[in-house]
């Protein structure tokens, strides 16, 4: 079943606050194997010019994949998410994310194609600090593989 094309456009509410703590920084850097010390150190961070340790760039993903787990789960759209897989990801920074933030996601449905009976999906997700600060935007290409023929 396609997609519905109305979805387009479609914003759903702002996320609760997540606290960006040094410790997931920390983890994070770890399981990407990322020693930069601007990661884990806030001294070397300060030198840099930053209040606090910063979060690499792809960190962000975490947050604003489970945004946008409210859009997939919208019974209304029409998603079978157990035929999805992650077809792209790419970020646009207004400032890195660091320690002590506070941040929260708006998602919205960018597109929603069909290719070769596969539903594609872009989701942009807008990431705000607790100020309003933009910080982020990151979009999600997600694609709901055509079901298997009997």
């Amino acid at each position: 079943m396609a997609l519905d094309q109305s979805f387009v456009g479609r914003s759903y509410p702002p996320t609760s606050p997540y606290e960006v703590g040094r410790e997931k920084i920390r983890e994070f850097v770890e399981a990407i194997g990322d020693a930069h010390p601007a990661y884990t150190d806030a001294e070397a961070a300060k030198a840099l010019g930053y209040q606090d340790v910063i979060a690499p760039p792809t960190f962000v993903f975490s947050i604003t994949y489970r945004a946008a787990g409210v859009v997939v789960q919208d019974p209304q759209l029409g998603l079978d998410y157990s035929r999805v897989v992650h077809g792209a990801q790419r970020f646009a920074y207004t400032r890195p994310v660091r320690a002590g933030d506070r941040l929260t996601v708006v998602s919205t449905i960018e597109g929603v194609k069909s290719m070769a009976g596969n539903d594609v999906l872009d989701i942009r997700g807008e990431v705000h600090d607790e100020s309003g600060e933009h910080v982020v935007t990151a979009w999600t290409k997600l694609v709901a593989r055509a079901a298997e023929e009997a």
